[in-house]
């Protein structure tokens, strides 16, 4: 079946057989399929949708155009879990959750993804450690995780590799919100990595790519019934992405908060209460507590006694990063040359905050790709981000600070984050950061 003509089914709001969607993600990832083909495929399904049928269809096919792991064969006691978010600022929840979910029985063969849009990606923040190897292959990840329970890396070469160019092709011609295609995308990497469950954190709000509610719950829905429709173990919550989950946007400056949350030096309650629901969740799924308040009791307690920074520190020595990383957080992670307040024009409290044109300063600064390829700048971005609620005032309580690379960038990073942050004399209280569950 000719490539084009694949293309002007679906153009044309005709249902893909099996049989086209298999021949396409084939070609896909023979290299047989141009990236303009990609492109023209993936605005056909953003603009006329698939069934939930293609949908399935879709993932399994990505899924299948590599190689599939398989974790019992391998030796592990423990169930294999992962946990993935559909993308927001401030997000480092997997940098805290993975290494605790292994200090409690579980195996966590994390494959995750870079910055996409104006979101941040959990590779990029783990690659502002020095040394630190998120592209492994398949024998080094069993390695890593065999060693430290968990190992947070990106999709080897053989892992779904038509989701790698799919992805990409995504990412620079304005198909990143397909439903269908972030659905395709999440789960045929979940399936490769072979797990026996997991969690999905889709977010909703002003930095999310689900901007609406009613948006976050289809992506939610189609997520859940595509992985049960290909046999993978399930759960979704809704978590509010309308300001940012930790109190830093960037990649060096929200591995320093992971850092300080595993070291027992903070415990930010809006990015701590996602972590342990997501967590509690996946524990439950998988057998190793019975009740919410059971995980959650263990999930804190790995945290704070120090076993699940001990899990990070292996995972991250194992994957060439410093052995001592925990240890000496300031002395290896970047630091921007310029570093300075940003002062709100007016006391206050902040009253709303748009998350989406942090994660696009934090871009423009370098903390992201305007293209596909682009370097990163590891060091800039944003710390000490106020929070809805928070009084903030001129020379008394900044907005956040700064990390910029120039004292013009800093100047129009300043520029964008006062315009984001709203100050009025009152705000409503902020919603709780987990909204709903879906099963």
């Amino acid at each position: 079946m000719l490539t084009q003509e694949i293309i002007r089914r679906k153009r044309d709001g005709e249902v893909l057989s099996r049989e086209a969607i298999e021949t396409f993600i084939t070609g896909v990832a023979e290299n047989r399929v141009s990236d303009a083909q990609i492109a023209a495929f993936t605005m056909a399904v953003l603009l006329n949708r698939l069934t939930m049928d293609e949908r399935v269809t879709l993932t399994e096919a990505m899924t299948r155009s590599g190689r599939v792991l398989d974790w019992s064969a391998s030796g592990f006691d423990g169930p294999a879990l992962d946990k993935h978010s559909t993308g927001g600022i401030g997000d480092n929840v997997s940098l805290i959750l993975a290494p605790a979910i292994a200090a409690c029985g579980g195996v966590v063969p994390m494959v995750s993804g870079r910055g996409l849009g104006h979101t941040g990606g959990t590779l990029d923040k783990l690659e502002s450690i020095p040394g630190y190897r998120t592209m492994v292959d398949a024998d080094h990840v069993t390695a890593t995780v065999r060693t430290a329970g968990c190992a947070i890396v990106g999709a080897t070469e053989d892992i779904a590799p038509a989701d790698r160019r799919i992805y990409a092709v995504r990412d620079v011609t304005a198909t990143v919100v397909s439903i269908d295609l972030i659905t395709a995308s999440i789960l045929s990497k979940k399936l490769a990595a072979g797990l026996d469950a997991l969690v999905l954190d889709v977010k909703t709000g002003s930095g999310a790519f689900a901007a609406s509610r009613q948006e976050a719950d289809a992506l939610a829905e189609s997520l859940v019934a595509v992985a049960h429709g290909a046999g993978l173990n399930t759960r979704a919550l809704i978590t509010d992405m309308d300001q940012p989950l930790a109190d830093a946007a960037g990649n060096a400056v929200e591995v320093r908060v992971a850092a300080a949350i595993l070291a027992g030096t903070a415990w930010p309650p809006r990015l701590m209460d996602v972590t342990l629901a997501l967590g509690a969740t996946l524990l439950r799924q998988a057998g190793l507590a019975e009740t919410e308040a059971e995980a959650k009791s263990r999930l804190e307690a790995a945290i704070r006694d120090g076993r699940a920074a001990e899990r990070f520190q292996r995972m991250v020595a194992i994957l060439g990063g410093p052995d001592d990383f925990l240890d000496r957080v300031p002395d290896y992670l970047p630091e921007a040359p310029i570093v300075r307040p940003v002062w709100p024009l007016k006391s206050g409290v902040v009253s709303g905050v748009d998350a989406r044109a942090i994660g696009l300063a934090v871009v423009a600064m370098g903390g992201g790709r305007r293209r596909a390829g682009d370097p990163i700048d590891p060091s800039v971005g944003f710390s000490g981000i106020a929070e809805i609620g928070d009084a903030v005032g001129p020379k008394d309580r900044p907005l956040a600070k700064v990390h910029a690379a120039s004292a013009a960038s800093a100047d129009q990073a300043t520029e964008a984050l006062i315009a984001a942050m709203a100050v009025a004399e009152h705000a409503a209280p902020a919603p709780s950061p987990v909204l709903a569950a879906i099963d």
